[in-house]
C-alpha cells in the first residue's frame, strides 16, 4: 500500500512536465502515487501525461484555480498518510521521495518537511532552503543566490515552500487545507505559520534534492500579477494568523517593512502594484473576518506564539546573514 502520494500541479506546462515526470519515475522508493492536477491547461500539457505516462493518475480541472485549489483538489482525491507536492518546472533526484518520508516519518511533530531546492541552470546555487518570515512582514528563501554546499544541515524553518515539500495528513485535517483565497502566493507560508501556532514543526532536509527553473508559470521574477498578488497576501496572512496584540506589538516593525518594499518596487517601476496589493489584502482581511476565517487565539497555543514571534524577530537577522 502506498504511503505517499506525489501531487504535481500544472498548468500550460508542456515544456516542462515530461523532465518532471521522468524524474519521478527513476526513485528508488516505490510505495508511492504520483497525481498531475491540470488547472485547465490549453497546452498539450494534458497530452503529453495521457500519451508517455500511464502510471501517473490525471485530475483534470475545468479552469484555472491557482496553485491552492489545484493542490486542494488532489489532497481531497488521494487518500495516502502522506502528501508531496512538487512543481512541475522541477527534476529530482533518485532519492527525493523515500528522504522526506524517511525525515517526516521520524519526526512525530513536523508537519512538513522542505527539500533542498536547487537553481536548475546553475547547481551550484540554492533556489530554497526552507522558507522563513520576519517581524517586517517579509518572507523570503533562505540561501537564494548562495552556494548550495553551504546548505547540508537539517534544521526547524518557518515554512517549507510548497514547491518541493511533504506534508502530514492528519494535520491538515487539523489546520485546514491551503487558503484558496490566496491563489498563488504565500500559501506556503500560512499554511507553515498555521502549523505552527498548533504546535508543529517544518523541517529543512538537504538530502532531498530538487532541480528548479523557477516562474515557469508566472512569468519573471517581478510582474503585476505576483508583485500585486504577494502584497495582497502579505497582508491576509498577517491579519488572519496574528492575534491582535501581537499586531500591535509587531506594527512599527511592519510599518518600516512594508514603507522599504514600497520605495524597493517604486524604484522597480512596480509601485503603483504593491500598494494596490495592500490595498486589496485589507479588503479581503475583512471578507475573512466577516467569514470567521482568522484563527482564534486559544490560551493553550500562547508557548507557540510567543515561539513564533522569537522566530519573527531572529529572522531580520538571517534575512541578511544568509
Amino acid at each position: 500500500m502506498q504511503e505517499v502520494t506525489v501531487i504535481v500541479p500544472n498548468y500550460n506546462g508542456q515544456e516542462f512536465i515530461g523532465g518532471c515526470l521522468e524524474s519521478l519515475r527513476k526513485q528508488k522508493a516505490t510505495r508511492f502515487t504520483t497525481m498531475v492536477v491540470d488547472n485547465g491547461s490549453t497546452d498539450k500539457s494534458v497530452e503529453i501525461v495521457k500519451a508517455n505516462y500511464p502510471e501517473v493518475e490525471l485530475l483534470s480541472l475545468s479552469n484555472n484555480t491557482g496553485f491552492c485549489g489545484a493542490v486542494n483538489a488532489g489532497i481531497k482525491t488521494s487518500q495516502t498518510e502522506y502528501i508531496i507536492l512538487l512543481n512541475n518546472d522541477t527534476e529530482v533526484e533518485p532519492d527525493f521521495v523515500s528522504e522526506l518520508v524517511k525525515a517526516i516519518t521520524s519526526r512525530p511533530q513536523a508537519f512538513s518537511c522542505a527539500a533542498k531546492l536547487i537553481q536548475y541552470h546553475n547547481r551550484n546555487l540554492i533556489d530554497d532552503a526552507g522558507d522563513f518570515y520576519n517581524a517586517f512582514g517579509w518572507a523570503y528563501a533562505r540561501g537564494k543566490g548562495r552556494e548550495e554546499s553551504s546548505y547540508n544541515k537539517e534544521c526547524k524553518v518557518f515554512s517549507s515552500c510548497a514547491g518541493a515539500a511533504i506534508y502530514r495528513r492528519k494535520v491538515l485535517a487539523e489546520i485546514g487545507l491551503f487558503d484558496e483565497a490566496h491563489f498563488a502566493y504565500l500559501e506556503d507560508t500560512d499554511i507553515g505559520y498555521r502549523a505552527q501556532i498548533s504546535g508543529y514543526e517544518n523541517w529543512f532536509i538537504p538530502t532531498a534534492r530538487v532541480y528548479h527553473i523557477g516562474s515557469a508559470t508566472s512569468g519573471s521574477q517581478y510582474n503585476q500579477f505576483k508583485i500585486r498578488h504577494s502584497s495582497r497576501n502579505n497582508i491576509y496572512m498577517l491579519f488572519k494568523n496574528m492575534p491582535l496584540g501581537q499586531m500591535i506589538l509587531n506594527l512599527p516593525l511592519l510599518i518600516i517593512g512594508f514603507g522599504i518594499k514600497i520605495l524597493f518596487f517604486i524604484l522597480k517601476g512596480f509601485g503603483r502594484e504593491y500598494i494596490a496589493g495592500i490595498k486589496n489584502g485589507f479588503a479581503l482581511a475583512r471578507k475573512a473576518q466577516k467569514r470567521g476565517l482568522k484563527v482564534p487565539f486559544r490560551i493553550r497555543n500562547l508557548k507557540n506564539y510567543v515561539n513564533i514571534q522569537i522566530q519573527l524577530w531572529v529572522n531580520i537577522g538571517r534575512r541578511f546573514g544568509g
